[in-house]
């Protein structure tokens, strides 16, 4: 069994039924975050389905047509990679990934979607990388733009979930594409920059009962940071509580659910220290019970700092 190292004492390593239980375990662990996204998360609730589950990948690796590889932390797994779809004959395959919390900034999920990538390029001659991710699911996003894949385009309403149809966006990179070092400073800065919009973009999510993240808001900007919309004919200028506080109650009483806010295009330019961000985003939800969904564009500022990059303002006007 191989064991390939991913830095910060974690290891990337097959994923196989006799990992039930401890799948099972991180599974109960990550539910929260993963199933939403990983339908299959849903359907390991126990040592018997969580082994099924596994079995399944373990029988498609047999027919050559799909893989699964676990991601241990400290000798505890955390999350995993996986081809969910691999066809030789046509040269295409689709990856994923899912990841619990005491997994997450580290980068983790990146290096190992970047080996097995790099893998199926070199290895096994593929043409074409996939990724589909659910819109609304910026993390995921956010990795396949850090791995330098192309959003192709959006499949409206694709697939119901709990009662409500959703998007799903294609991302994909070409073999001429690939570039197995993507860690190049100005690659770095960007997918930080990619992290920090993601992160300002999935702190309102509130579908399928989870709890917003407003206070990562705070995280992502410099405490003199500023928002401001312009809607009308004033702008309203809001400092971080004066934005926060609203919207963390209407997100929290029931005013507003099943809420989410995704980026579907954008245009960044970064010149040494600062750097711009315009944005195109569309959201979702049910306010006071009437269900809507809407689009807008946002105008950030970025400025590095000793922490690291901070947003310094961010301007919205809806379509």
């Amino acid at each position: 069994m191989f064991a390939l190292p991913l830095g910060d004492n974690a290891q990337l390593r097959p994923l196989e039924p006799w990992h039930a239980e401890e799948f099972l375990a991180h599974i109960d662990r990550a539910r929260p975050h993963v199933d939403p996204w990983i339908p299959w998360a849903s359907r390991s609730t126990d040592l018997a389905s969580a082994k099924a589950v596994l079995q399944r990948y373990a029988d498609d690796q047999a027919k050559d047509s799909a893989r699964v590889y676990g991601i241990w932390l400290d000798g505890t797994l955390v999350g995993g990679v996986m081809f969910t779809r691999f066809d030789g004959a046509s040269g295409v395959c689709e990856i994923g990934c899912w990841l619990e919390a005491a997994g997450e900034g580290r980068g983790l999920v990146t290096r190992a979607c970047r080996a097995l990538i790099t893998w199926a390029f070199e290895e096994r001659g593929m043409s074409r990388v996939e990724w589909w991710v659910a819109a609304g699911n910026i993390r995921s996003a956010e990795v396949a733009r850090r791995l330098g894949m192309t959003r192709d385009g959006v499949l409206r309403r694709r697939y119901p979930y709990r009662g409500v149809r959703h998007d799903s966006e294609v991302w994909s990179v070409l073999d001429d594409e690939w570039s197995p070092e993507r860690d190049a400073p100005e690659c770095e800065t960007r997918a930080e920059l990619d992290r920090l919009t993601g992160a300002f973009f999935g702190a309102f999510t509130n579908t399928g009962g989870s709890r917003p993240k407003v206070e990562i808001i705070r995280e992502v900007f410099i405490p003199q940071g500023m928002i401001i919309k312009n809607l009308g004919a004033d702008p309203v200028v809001h400092d971080l509580d004066a934005f926060i506080e609203p919207r963390e109650k209407i997100l929290t009483d029931g005013t507003l659910t099943e809420f989410s806010e995704w980026e579907v295009s954008h245009r960044t330019e970064v010149f040494g220290s600062i750097a711009h961000r315009f944005s195109e985003y569309r959201k979702s939800g049910c306010l006071e019970g009437e269900w809507f969904e809407g689009s807008g564009h946002k105008t950030i500022q970025f400025v590095r700092t000793p922490a690291g990059w901070r947003m310094s303002s961010m301007a919205w006007d809806d379509a």
